[in-house]
């Protein structure tokens, strides 16, 4: 079953693969992220979990709220535990440092696992994927991942706001 599986999974899946492997090893080592940057790998995640949502299980306003809900929960969540820490701001630059970190890696391959995952029982037509509980589960858990993506770029963005108040001798990049 596990070479079916394999083999009726289309081929652009696999380079996607790679790139995420790739990103996410790049955003363990401290980088300098532009501020208008910031927002392309949120909106990219959050796309493409509303567009898995609706393909899978089409438009259902209850789905769509728990998507949302979850995203509203993981920002929140961010921003209460201040994920990522010890970013700074260059108000000169209009640019972040942002500490390397595994987060976002695990966050992409779990995306990643669970989109997979979903994919194979949706095309599969197993029972559980008509089910009314499987599609809310999965409106929650791809919401909470996109969120998290949002989460952490609002956490990064509101290190402006110290830098405001700090002052540029403190917040710049060295």
């Amino acid at each position: 079953m596990l070479i079916e599986i394999i083999r009726n999974t289309p081929l652009w899946v696999w380079p996607l693969l790679l790139f995420l492997l790739y990103r996410g090893v790049q955003q363990s080592k401290a980088r300098t992220v532009g501020l208008s940057r910031l927002g392309i790998i949120p909106a990219i995640f959050l796309f493409l979990g509303c567009y898995g949502l609706i393909h899978a299980f089409g438009d259902d306003p209850i789905n769509l709220a728990l998507w949302a809900f979850g995203i509203g929960l993981a920002v929140l969540l961010h921003i209460k535990l201040a994920i990522p820490r010890g970013v700074r701001f260059s108000p000169q630059q209009q640019s972040f440092l942002v500490p390397g970190s595994w987060q976002p890696l695990i966050l992409m391959l779990a995306i990643f696992c669970a989109k997979f995952t979903v994919g194979v029982i949706v095309g599969m037509q197993l029972p559980m994927a008509d089910t009314a509980t499987f599609a809310a589960s999965v409106s929650l858990v791809y919401g909470l991942f996109g969120g998290m993506f949002l989460g952490r770029a609002v956490v990064i963005w509101r290190s402006t706001q110290l830098a405001d108040i700090d002052g540029p001798e403190q917040q710049q990049l060295q």
